[in-house]
């Protein structure tokens, strides 16, 4: 009786670390990129932390910027950009480093202007579900890093952020605060566990007013600071795949969005709209991770465009 209990113990202790180990080497539990809490900003990626997640490799710097580290200032000759985003800019678990839109603008820049400058950084600080706000907070937080170009890349979603708050931070499973002992207790609390309702970002997600007027203010308030650093500023919309013909925006994202259009007209702002350039792809939904987020294609597709934009603001032949 004792050598079978031995035997079935053993099986379930080699049958568990085989899991374990399977969790964390294919597909990365165990190991998730962990956040802190801001008290203007409202939340960060904690600084200096790597990852992979299904295989995609994901580097979070000094700064809690997506990518590797940097210096705060730019070397002589150098071509700076900062691209600031929420989820859409920083690729989350699903892009690997090397296909984040700044690494692919990183790169693109490079293959066409090594002559011109000797070194080409493509920042990008970012966060899932950041806002107007949290972008600005950052901005004054930590300043540009002596960018040429500030890129503020949001969705139509944004237009409708509310403000920053750090109630996620350790409370909500998107945004674990620290490392879980084992990648079987990862998915049992990301998968498997029911999530607590946290009442008090439920007020701050039911924020009263005009919250697109609001964003638009934070909006402006980054084109303030960035033309106050002597620095190009570029806001960049991307769409939601419901927006995307043939499928039907909401009332409320026309109207925003006819208010974004009328509010870069009125502050001479750089904008770019991919609303029209997605509807002109044969097939919008190849460019879709899922009914926001791109893939690697639609990154691309973002990369092309943006690189055209920066040659004119930059005069670059």
């Amino acid at each position: 009786m004792k050598e079978d209990l031995v035997i079935i113990l053993a099986v379930v202790v080699g049958l568990f670390i085989v899991i374990e180990v399977a969790l964390r080497s294919l597909f990365g539990f165990g190991n998730p990129l962990i956040y802190i809490a801001d008290e203007k900003i409202g939340y960060l990626l904690a600084p200096n932390q790597q990852t992979r997640r299904y295989g995609n490799r994901i580097e979070i710097n000094q700064y809690s910027m997506r990518g590797e580290a940097i210096q705060e200032l730019s070397v002589p000759a150098t071509l700076r950009v900062l691209l600031l985003g929420d989820s859409i800019a920083n690729g989350g678990w699903w892009t690997d480093q090397n296909n984040t839109i700044s690494s692919l603008l990183q790169h693109s820049l490079a293959l066409t202007y090594t002559r011109n400058f000797n070194q080409i950084q493509v920042l990008n600080a970012s966060a899932n579900s950041w806002g107007p706000r949290n972008e600005l907070a950052y901005l004054q937080k930590f300043g540009s890093f002596n960018a040429q170009v500030v890129i503020l890349l949001i969705n139509t979603d944004d237009l409708f952020a509310t403000a920053p708050t750090s109630l996620p931070v350790g409370r909500d499973r998107n945004y674990p605060d620290r490392k879980p002992p084992l990648a079987l207790v990862e998915v049992f609390e990301r998968y498997i566990k029911k999530p607590k309702l946290i009442p008090e970002l439920e007020a701050v997600q039911k924020e009263s007013g005009d919250r697109v007027g609001v964003n638009l203010e934070a909006i402006s308030k980054i084109q303030a600071l960035t033309r106050a650093s002597n620095s190009h500023f570029l806001l960049v919309i991307t769409p939601l795949l419901r927006e995307v013909s043939p499928l039907e925006p909401r009332d409320y994202e026309i109207k925003a969005r006819q208010h974004l259009s009328e509010f870069t007209q009125n502050y001479q702002i750089s904008y770019i709209d991919f609303l029209p350039i997605f509807n002109s792809s044969k097939n919008p939904k190849t460019l879709y991770h899922d009914h926001i987020h791109l893939n690697l294609q639609g990154n691309q597709l973002v990369n092309e465009v943006i690189e055209q934009k920066l040659r004119e603001l930059l005069a670059l032949g």
